[in-house]
């Protein structure tokens, strides 16, 4: 490096002093070409002689610089001497590069003195080794200029141009002809490419082998003893070696045991070393594999299953059931019953023959015969995939979430509430025998009647100027006037509720009335005396209708007709079997019993006080009824099936089967074409009538009955309370498209209310207008729910 050094200093003074005294460059054009010839010369010289300066370098070493300065001194000293002309137009060259530089400046470029040099390093001499940086961008990352025509800015804030690149195939073609292409590193900050010196490439080969960079950095110095002195006669310390670096350590033993389980145990494990991808020819001929393929593949035949203990001639005594569990066994359905039932033999010998060998034996040659000749992959599925994606809660508010009032004041559990058109006014019903009038947004109890008899079910009139109220207490149906109104209305009312003769009957005859209408002077009303107990009432939307269900059975002997199939098993898992003295006097005693099926559920009109059975047969013992939000049709809900009929042209339009053990409420959307069933397994069921007669959807909410079921007026919200003392709110959205199915998203769990004799969330009624539910308790008290 020194001699190149000296080389390069002596040469621009040959050449400042060459300028001084050149004559003007001659004009004629064969002497330019002579000097472009001259030049290319000139330039192979100086090649020649920066690769011997190389090559010398690098053989001489560091003591002999002396020698070789003087050979560098002698080898300038005869490249002058021998070509004259050379020098000159070289000269000629190096102004005419000065005189380009100075207009490059001069129009706008940046200067190297004036550009900002990152790093802050040290300034060296030499003005060709120290080059700042072109674009100067500042601390900002550089991709962000990758799509901008420009990368950064020059010191006088105009923007730098980036390079023309060429295309892949060109640069290409060009790296292929290069030799030194191997050198070349492209430069994203200063947008250029940057060719590698000899000694850069030393440096980064002394990197790759991981040694230092620098030819003159010792890795071996000489040791320097720092604590070396002259009186040095003993060491440090004169103490004995303690005994324990001889021996064993007990610390170390321990961990080794705690490794060692630790691997045994699986908690300790150790990266497995990673597989790398069989190779494989990728233009294959695929004439290989079919012939591969061609033959059957081994398929093992399908297992049978291990017996258990419980299939042992001697099985254990906690796996023999008792023969109240054998009993038990033939009340249950075949499905839920069990298939294998364990017995207990003292030896081999007195096993008899198995009654289902020949059928098992045939089925499992079935097996082994008819096993599947294909392999099948398995399906790598991930489970979250199959869950229904469903929207945002917060999506699909408002509902009900926190508890608002609290309405205290019945005695009994709470059995019914109601609540008024307009939203105003809640009617409730209790066991204690109580009907009382609520004002909602208070919580102040407004009228209260004394029925004597535990309420069943309490419904306020659908339309908002008629403020009567249906209650169902034991055999009667009362029609209250709550004095709500103005005068007009109460005018209005109090004619509706007048009755001229003391009864009024559809039915003439011997047979004894089905129901009587009579005046109730105590409570300045309507009761309607029923054969049975009335459990339900319903209004219709014109509010002149109103049906009730009397679902307990009338019997009466010596009938000539006979029970159903249905009638059967309702009136097995009924009441009534249990209350008769003895129990299987049914099977005694050869008396058929009819069931008025058709008297159960009866439809009465106020403004003429008649009352109407339907024109035919249930099926079955009804648990609820509901008319059609909109259109002339009547449900009525049995414990097995629903039953859709026209009360205009008086047929049935529909059955549908609700696959549950025992329904116990019903309710229709406002839309009319869907309707929901609430059992007490605590399922719930939605059927699209427009779909089919089977339920669209099951939901297994509750643990235990479902004592109602309700859906929201205006808000797409339905409901369903149960005894485990919650409330379940759902989002229920059906829409008029017929190829989308309803949007079912379970939304909120309400609780609040305390488990009394059994018995939990009675009934739940919403709102008319507002997204809040109301919920009546076995414990005496009735919430209001709301969406803030």
């Amino acid at each position: 490096m020194k001699k190149k050094t000296v080389v390069e200093s002596e040469m621009k003074k040959k050449k400042s002093n060459e300028k001084e005294e050149a004559p003007p460059p001659p004009s004629d054009h064969d002497d330019s070409d002579d000097d472009d010839s001259d030049d290319s010369v000139e330039v192979s010289d100086y090649d020649s002689i920066s690769e011997d300066e190389d090559s010398s370098a690098d053989s001489i070493d560091d003591d002999d610089s002396s020698d070789s300065d003087s050979d560098s001194k002698s080898e300038l000293e005869d490249e002058e001497g021998a070509s004259p002309t050379t020098h000159h137009n070289a000269s000629d060259d190096s102004d005419s590069q000065d005189e380009e530089e100075d207009v490059v400046d001069s129009e706008g470029g940046s200067e190297s003195s004036d550009l900002h040099q990152e790093g802050g390093g040290a300034e060296s001499d030499s003005s060709e080794d120290e080059v700042a940086p072109r674009n100067t961008i500042g601390e900002v990352p550089l991709k962000w200029y990758e799509d901008e025509p420009h990368i950064g800015y020059d010191i006088k804030g105009k923007k730098i141009k980036k390079k023309e690149r060429e295309d892949k195939l060109g640069s290409f073609l060009a790296n292929v002809d290069d030799s030194k292409n191997w050198r070349k590193v492209f430069d994203e900050y200063n947008d250029e490419e940057v060719v590698l010196t000899k000694d850069e490439i030393k440096m980064v080969r002394k990197l790759m082998q991981n040694k230092a960079p620098h030819s003159d950095f010792d890795p071996h110095p000489d040791y320097v003893d720092w604590f070396k002195w002259d009186d040095a006669k003993h060491p440090l310390s004169n103490a004995p070696e303690p005994k324990r670096r001889f021996i064993p350590s007990k610390w170390e033993a321990k961990k080794v045991v705690q490794y060692v389980r630790g691997i045994r145990n699986g908690t300790i494990t150790f990266d497995k070393p990673k597989k790398e991808d069989d190779s494989y020819l990728l233009w294959e001929d695929d004439s290989g594999l079919t012939e591969k393929a061609n033959h059957l593949a081994y398929i093992p035949a399908p297992k049978q299953k291990l017996p258990g203990h419980d299939e042992s001639y001697n099985p254990p005594l906690e796996y023999i059931p008792t023969q109240e569990e054998i009993n038990s066994y033939q009340l249950m359905y075949e499905e839920d019953r069990p298939k294998f039932i364990p017995q207990r033999f003292t030896s081999m010998r007195s096993i008899p023959a198995y009654e289902n060998a020949m059928k098992e034996s045939f089925e499992r040659c079935l097996d082994l015969y008819l096993c599947p000749r294909v392999r099948r992959k398995r399906l790598n599925i991930d489970p979250e995939s199959l869950k229904p994606k469903l929207p945002n809660k917060k999506e699909l508010k408002p509902y009900p979430i926190t508890c608002y009032i609290e309405y205290k004041g019945h005695e009994g559990a709470v059995t019914s509430i109601s609540i008024e058109a307009s939203g105003q006014w809640m009617a409730s019903g209790s066991s204690d025998g109580t009907v009382r009038v609520w004002e909602v947004e208070t919580g102040r109890c407004l009228r209260q009647w004394e029925i004597g008899e535990a309420v069943n079910c309490v419904t306020w009139n659908p339309l908002s100027d008629i403020h009567i109220v249906a209650v169902s207490a034991g055999h009667d149906v009362l029609l209250l006037n709550t004095g709500l109104g103005d005068e007009e209305e109460q005018q209005r009312i109090k004619e509706l509720l007048l009755i001229d003769s003391p009864e009024a009957s559809d039915e003439t005859g011997k047979k004894a009335p089905s129901v009587r209408w009579l005046k109730d002077d105590k409570h300045d009303g309507i009761r309607l005396r029923h054969l049975k107990n009335v459990t339900s009432v319903e209004w219709h939307r014109k509010g002149d209708y109103f049906s009730t269900v009397m679902p307990s059975l009338c019997l009466s002997t010596w009938h000539e007709s006979s029970l159903t199939f249905d009638t059967f098993n309702d009136l097995l898992s009924s009441e009534l079997l249990s209350s008769c003295d003895p129990p299987h006097f049914i099977f005694n005693v050869s008396l058929t019993y009819s069931l008025r099926e058709s008297r159960s559920v009866l439809i009465h009109q106020l403004s003429k006080k008649l009352s109407q059975k339907l024109p035919f047969k249930l099926h079955g013992l009804a648990v609820r009824s509901t008319f059609h939000p909109s259109r002339s049709i009547f449900f009525i809900c049995t414990k097995k099936t629903v039953r859709v009929f026209d009360l205009l042209k008086s047929k049935q339009i529909k059955k549908l089967d609700t696959g549950l053990k025992e329904a116990s409420s019903i309710a229709v959307h406002p839309g009319g074409d869907n309707l929901i069933v609430g059992s007490k397994e605590g399922k719930l069921c939605w059927f699209d009538m427009d779909l089919s007669s089977k339920p669209y959807k099951v939901l297994k909410c509750h643990p235990k009955d479902i004592n109602n079921v309700v859906f929201h007026r205006s808000y797409p919200l339905f409901a369903s309370c149960s005894d485990d003392c919650t409330a379940y709110v759902f989002h229920g959205m059906v829409y008029s498209d017929l190829n989308k199915n309803p949007l079912i998203v379970p939304l909120e769990i309400l609780r609040g209310h305390a488990n009394s004799n059994g018995r939990g969330i009675l009934d739940c009624k919403f709102h008319p207008r507002q997204p809040w539910l109301f919920t009546a308790g076995a414990d005496k008290m009735i919430k209001l729910y709301c969406h803030q």
